[in-house]
């Protein structure tokens, strides 16, 4: 079955952390790049950050120094640490492969709220 199952959101305080977790199925995971993506109210899904299979990783300019995304291949599942949290990092946070041509069906996604 193909899915991608995201957790870990909630409400934290500017300047606190979460950590966000991808379980994938092996079908979209092995042997792909993965990507975190977000979706705020009004806009439209961004991607966030990325990492290949071996680990390279890339961040948009906006969470750069703040966020890292990290894999584990035996888990099949794709995680993302946030810290120093902004009120503009509030969305809904998707997991996927990077390869917009050939990704999964979307999961629930996961929602991260900063906000005092």
């Amino acid at each position: 079955q193909v899915q991608l199952v995201e957790s870990g959101g909630g409400l934290v305080q500017p300047g606190g952390s979460l950590r966000l977790s991808c379980a994938a199925s092996r079908s979209i995971f092995s042997g792909y790049a993965m990507a975190w993506y977000r979706q705020a109210p009004g806009k439209q899904r961004e991607l966030v950050a990325s990492i290949t299979t071996n680990g390279n990783t890339n961040y948009a300019d906006s969470v750069k120094g703040r966020f890292t995304i990290s894999r584990d291949n035996a888990k099949n599942t794709v995680y993302l640490q946030m810290n120093s949290l902004k009120s503009e990092d509030t969305a809904v946070y998707y997991c996927n492969r990077y390869n917009k041509f050939a990704q999964g069906p979307w999961g629930q996604g996961t929602q991260v709220t900063v906000s005092s």
